[in-house]
């Protein structure tokens, strides 16, 4: 999206993201990205069948050993704006939600989950990570596969941001949600704490 005009996840075509042809398009940049040296590509835009087409480019390219990391849960979030507005990659018209999935059904989440399993990921995401534990949770508990958690610029900002004015402590507040979203089953977290959480931890 960061790399779009109109700031969509695909080919944008008369008001409709375009799912099949986003889907060569993936595979070329999941290809360029092996060729780079990249050990993982993470194709983010919940476009139907993006695993299967980013598998079969790589394996077609001799890539077989890259490893895909699926953003298979990543839902229709508030929780996204700060990284939007520093990346300017907000939508300019119409919104994610026909890509994206819908925070109240979870239920289509793990059948997205699976889907992306049967096409050939090695990892699964769920993104945002902390209001979505009772999925991370879920995900763990149905599939035999490393799952990862995304704490995204919310996560981060509203921490940061009360920390600012006094309101918590900084380093026990974000070891202790980070310490939750393990709990809950992820075997990877990404987040923007991550060398802060890194030096704390070291420091026990």
């Amino acid at each position: 999206c960061e790399y779009t005009t109109h700031g969509h996840c695909g080919v944008v075509r008369n008001g409709e993201v375009v799912n099949d042809e986003t889907l060569e398009i993936l595979g070329r940049v999941a290809v360029s990205q092996a060729e780079a040296g990249a050990d993982i590509v993470a194709p983010s835009g919940m476009m139907d069948g993006q695993v299967k087409a980013v598998r079969g480019a790589l394996d077609s390219a001799g890539y077989m050993d890259t490893v895909i990391m699926s953003y298979s849960a990543k839902f229709f979030s508030a929780f996204y704006s700060p990284f939007r507005e520093a990346a300017e990659s907000a939508p300019q018209t119409m919104d994610r939600s026909s890509y994206q999935m819908p925070y109240s059904n979870p239920d289509e989440s793990m059948r997205e989950i699976e889907l992306d399993i049967k096409e050939g990921a090695d990892i699964v995401m769920v993104k945002p990570a902390l209001p979505y534990l009772d999925v991370i949770q879920r995900a763990k508990s149905l599939f035999k596969i490393p799952i990862a958690a995304y704490s995204v610029s919310v996560e981060y900002s509203m921490v940061k941001a009360a920390a600012e004015k006094g309101w918590l402590d900084d380093k026990k507040t974000v070891m202790e949600i980070l310490t939750a979203i393990k709990r809950a089953g992820a075997d990877t977290i990404l987040t923007y704490y991550a060398k802060d959480a890194a030096r704390w931890l070291n420091e026990r």
